[in-house]
């Protein structure tokens, strides 16, 4: 189930959880240090000495009583071998063994010790007799009347040694205590993530424009192709309770060419190998039920919103971007904005955000707000121990036309005029067993062009099936049955509705004549805690929503390595 701590986990990192966006939430989870007052204090690790910042603008003030309360010159001597007192405390060492200060267990007395040294061992050896008596029956006579009134003598020649080490000794766990609560130190943590997938599919023949129930094409991608993806995740804690968060893709390799089909793998990011910046934003938990993420890359769905238990993981889930979560949370494949988490109740939260494809691109139809943009809403809930749920909601300005989701029918008009977009989705997810979970999602976009008549629908769906851990710890297999979103209706204006566009090149009202249905079946295997390997296997019927296209059988090999 979803574990509520989250917050302060946000990071997420989403390399894994993520699609391929960015963020890492799984391989570079940031722990926020809980802390209501940041006092400030500095390490000095050359001398061992702990320090308030401020005194070090200051100086130091100088600690003219180092050992405190000193009452007669004769307790200035050294207490010897040949004493009362100590003659006395090495009897009661021998007797109930008190100190084991050393590797024989025995207790020297060939040589002077302090009043203060010889203070701190009494004070060892009274601890040990008070736990003697503590625990002895009440009629024992575990220790003698006559120690007793040892004891009691070297109590009062010590006491104020004893009172003095005491408080000292409570005075500086205290400090520990605060130390370690406040302690904190600007740190850049990196975590690295590669995936080497080999895969092919099955040859066919589609369908294509024009789409008229004749297979005229040849599928000419059909061999065996290597395909590559490399990330790294650099989190920065700038405060104990934000940090920044820096992601970077190389990749190469792809599923082109192919026909009509919309199969994309989960680790499909082709940059030439080229390092790109995916992430760069500051996460930081205002308070211990909200945070907020504010950037310029990174800043999307997959990132943002938390979601059901599922295995979206590119690196060690499904192989396919389909089987990573519902496409609506992918609308808009944000890159920079703002977005938050509020963690309203114990089994409630609520996160949201402003994104935009292209904020650092002034001219028109792009920029912070007049390019594509997203505004979206969830709301996660987990009503019992074994079963979480989120509705989302996404509004999306698609200044070309294009949703954007990169699983098919992404673009909704066939002369790239802009769209509104209208999304309303849910996942669920049960966890029947420690070794099964059981989930679905649906979703729904209604889109038309601003100031024209019409629209255009879509609906989307999967059901799945996971089995954690099964044959051997770590191990997972997996199934996955689904729907890539499909264009059931449209009637926008005459030359802008794209099924017919592709059927006859007119672009009239209608929906897509076929239904595309994707199974995909896969098995992890662990071979140690930072290396995978996931075979799998994924057959499409009717790809692109075109009946008479020949059905697709791809078959994948994924090797992750994590470090």
């Amino acid at each position: 189930m979803i574990r509520y701590n989250y917050l302060k986990f946000w990071i997420i990192a989403s390399f894994l959880i993520a699609g391929l966006n960015g963020g890492s939430q799984i391989a570079s989870a940031q722990d926020y240090t809980n802390t209501e007052t940041e006092t400030s204090l500095s390490l000095d690790n050359q001398n061992f000495s702990i320090f308030p910042t401020a005194a070090t603008d200051q100086g130091v003030k100088e600690d003219t009583e180092p050992m405190a309360q000193v009452t007669s010159v004769s307790q200035l001597n050294d207490v010897q071998p040949s004493d009362w007192a100590f003659t006395a405390l090495q009897s009661l060492v021998e007797r109930y063994n008190c100190i084991a200060g050393y590797p024989n267990n025995s207790f020297r007395g060939d040589r002077a010790v302090t009043r203060y040294e010889f203070a701190a061992g009494m004070n060892a050896c009274l601890d040990k007799i008070n736990q003697i008596i503590a625990v002895a029956a009440p009629s024992a006579e575990l220790v003698t009347r006559a120690d007793l009134e040892t004891i009691k003598r070297l109590q009062t020649e010590f006491s104020s040694e004893l009172a003095t080490l005491r408080g000292r000794v409570d005075s500086l766990e205290a400090r520990s205590a605060e130390i370690q609560a406040n302690q904190f130190s600007t740190t850049t943590k990196l975590n690295g993530l590669l995936i080497v997938g080999v895969q092919g599919r099955s040859s066919n023949r589609g369908d294509v424009n024009p789409r008229d129930g004749v297979k005229d094409s040849d599928d000419n991608g059909t061999n065996f192709n290597v395909v590559n993806f490399s990330y790294l995740s650099l989190t920065t804690q700038l405060t104990p309770r934000s940090y920044l968060f820096t992601g970077l893709i190389a990749a190469d390799g792809t599923t082109k060419p192919k026909l009509s089909n919309d199969f994309a793998l989960s680790y499909e990011y082709p940059t030439d190998n080229t390092l790109t910046v995916t992430d760069l934003n500051y996460r930081w938990l205002v308070t211990d039920k909200l945070a907020v993420m504010v950037g310029t890359e990174g800043v999307n769905m997959t990132n943002a919103f938390r979601g059901p238990v599922r295995v979206e993981s590119a690196a060690t889930g499904p192989l396919s971007w389909l089987a990573q979560r519902n496409p609506i949370l992918d609308i808009g494949f944000g890159h920079g904005g703002i977005a938050i988490d509020w963690q309203f109740a114990k089994r409630a939260s609520v996160q949201a955000l402003y994104t935009s494809y292209t904020p650092g691109n002034p001219s028109q139809r792009n920029g912070l707000f007049d390019g594509t943009t997203t505004t979206a809403v969830q709301l996660l809930l987990t009503p019992t121990d074994s079963v979480d749920l989120s509705l989302y909601y996404v509004n999306n300005y698609a200044s070309n036309g294009c949703l954007l989701t990169f699983v098919g029918d992404e673009c909704l008009t066939a002369t790239n005029a802009p769209l509104q977009t209208n999304a309303y989705g849910g996942t669920v997810s049960w966890q029947i067993s420690p070794r099964v979970t059981v989930g679905a999602w649906g979703g729904y976009t209604t889109s038309s062009i601003p100031g024209r008549s019409g629209s255009v629908d879509t609906t989307n769906y999967m059901v799945f099936l996971n089995f954690p851990d099964l044959f051997a710890p770590g191990n997972l297999g997996g199934i996955y049955v689904g729907q890539p979103p499909k264009i059931t209706s449209s009637n926008l204006p005459v030359g802008n509705n794209v099924p017919d566009f592709e059927n006859t090149g007119l672009g009239r009202a209608g929906g897509q004549p076929g239904t595309t249905t994707q199974i995909e079946a896969f098995y992890r295997f662990r071979m140690t805690d930072n290396i995978y390997i996931t075979p799998g296997i994924i057959h499409i019927l009717e790809p692109g929503h075109t009946p008479d296209s020949d059905p697709i059988t791809i078959g994948i090999l994924r090797s992750t390595f994590l470090f």
